[in-house]
């Protein structure tokens, strides 16, 4: 193991003599008799710990000291002293950051292990050192990361497309474009399973704070208590269980987008703290008096009419209004059944890689079949429902079989189904004035399946523009 440097330094020689002997064992000792001496040796010698008298001539030891404080504020300090010059002392001990003072004449035992813990000290010192030099690497290390990290999932979200060719999706789309260059709250409705989150994340991506945070929470997960301090943060001993102090969400996501799924579960104490973010940007934690300012873009959610919600007294009408600056509605799956194949297809790809599988795709029976279920799980439960396919099947592509939900469909879902495909039928009759091969290619069909849907529905198209005369 290496030895730690020494330097002794007194214009005694008796002295230099007595100390190397003293510590020649256990370190590599260096004497000098002055102080300009003790500087030559530090400039080529590696020291931990300098031992210097008090009284030497041209440069005291507290001189000295305090000109090795400047060159190396690592190097242990230590003074000697046969005097009891108090106010001196304290000046060399406050101007040289002297460790500790020895008074003459010594024990040897006990200067032994006062210099053993100064190196034991000097020791600690370069460790602590170190290891802030890693944190601090390791910080950099981290930040590169996460800016990497970022850029790839801004990326990621810029390529990822919201898949719908549906009239009704194609309106959802114009509202998003609308809201993506500006920090807008936004106002996400749809029943379970749309794909809020999936329209979130990229309302946040392509918008202008996509350099910082995107974080949900869901509100209706947590009790009141817990949810106000996962939002706001708390103070140390704020409850039971605040053992430091905690960031909450708001802060965490300054400068970002905070996702509030579910936000009609919110109890109404933590509505109103809400709503006094949204009104002027600012937040207390959890027992604390002082306010935190934050600037948050938010985008709620909820699968509930929050509308009728203040009707009934379970919403504040003063946040709705706060929240519903742009609102967006998701339709569920069951009204753009023509976005069904998109979908399909979109989710067997995806799954495909996942599991390694080789299905190239579905049979014409697979995707009539999910096209007449009416899916109350919506997209959601269409990608378990393929992830299910491609884990059942044994063939080149997704045949009709037991992983269909027709088994357990309700009854008289498939009324349902009818009267919805009837009215969009309808609805694409006036749209395209009756064009049956633009219809046609918006359902997903072929024209002759289109031909026998209207008669089975006795709808009479006044004239077909797409036939040719």
């Amino acid at each position: 193991m290496k030895r730690h440097g020494l330097l002794i330094v007194d214009d005694e020689k008796e002295i230099l003599r007595s100390l190397t002997l003293t510590f020649a064992d256990d370190y590599a000792v260096f004497t000098a008799s002055s102080g300009a001496e003790a500087l030559e040796i530090l400039e080529k010698q590696e020291i931990a710990l300098v031992i210097a008298d008090q009284r030497m001539p041209v440069m005291t030891g507290a001189e000295l000291l305090e000109r090795v404080f400047q060159i190396n504020s690592n190097i242990i300090r230590i003074i000697l002293t046969g005097y009891t010059d108090t106010a001196s002392l304290i000046q060399a001990i406050n101007k040289g950051h002297i460790y500790q003072y020895i008074t003459k004449p010594w024990e040897r035992q006990d200067l032994r292990i006062t210099v053993k813990r100064a190196v034991e000290s000097y020791e600690l010192a370069l460790e602590n050192k170190r290891l802030l030099r890693e944190l601090q690497a390791a910080n950099e290390r981290l930040k590169d990361e996460n800016i990497f990290l970022r850029s790839e999932v801004r990326k990621e979200w810029q390529c990822v497309d919201i898949i719908g060719q549906s009239p009704v999706m194609q309106k959802v789309f114009s509202l998003v474009n609308r809201v993506l260059d500006n920090s807008a709250t936004v106002l996400l409705t749809g029943e379970t399973g749309t794909g809020k989150t999936l329209l979130a994340c990229y309302i946040h991506h392509h918008g202008p704070r996509r350099d910082k945070l995107f974080i949900e929470q869901n509100c209706g997960t947590l009790p009141e208590m817990l949810l106000e301090s996962e939002l706001f943060g708390h103070k140390r001993g704020a409850f039971t269980g605040a053992i430091q102090d905690r960031k909450g969400l708001f802060e965490v996501a300054d400068g970002g987008t905070l996702l509030l799924d579910e936000i009609c579960e919110m109890s109404p104490v933590l509505q109103v703290k809400l709503l006094q973010v949204l009104q002027e940007g600012r937040f207390r934690r959890v027992g604390e008096n002082e306010f935190r300012q934050t600037d948050v873009r938010i985008i709620a959610a909820t699968n509930k009419d929050l509308q009728t919600e203040v009707q009934n007294g379970r919403f504040r009408a003063d946040l709705f209004y706060r929240v519903n600056v742009f609102p967006i509605h998701i339709p569920p799956l069951r009204e753009r059944v023509s976005d069904i194949r998109l979908l399909a297809e979109y989710c067997l790809n995806k799954y495909r890689r996942k599991l390694n599988n080789q299905v190239t795709g579905f049979s014409e029976d697979a995707l009539r079949s999910l096209c007449d279920y009416d899916y109350p799980g919506n997209v959601r439960e269409l990608e378990n429902l393929i992830e299910r396919a491609l884990i059942l099947s044994a063939g080149p592509q997704i045949e009709a079989g037991e992983w269909l939900p027709m088994l357990t469909m309700h009854p008289g879902s498939m009324t349902r189904l009818e009267r919805l495909e009837r009215a969009e039928i309808e609805r694409l009759l006036e749209c395209h004035q009756g064009n049956l091969t633009r219809i046609a290619r918006e359902l997903g069909i072929s024209r002759t399946t289109l031909w026998r849907r209207l008669n089975d529905y006795r709808i009479q198209p006044d004239k077909d523009p797409g036939v040719s005369k």
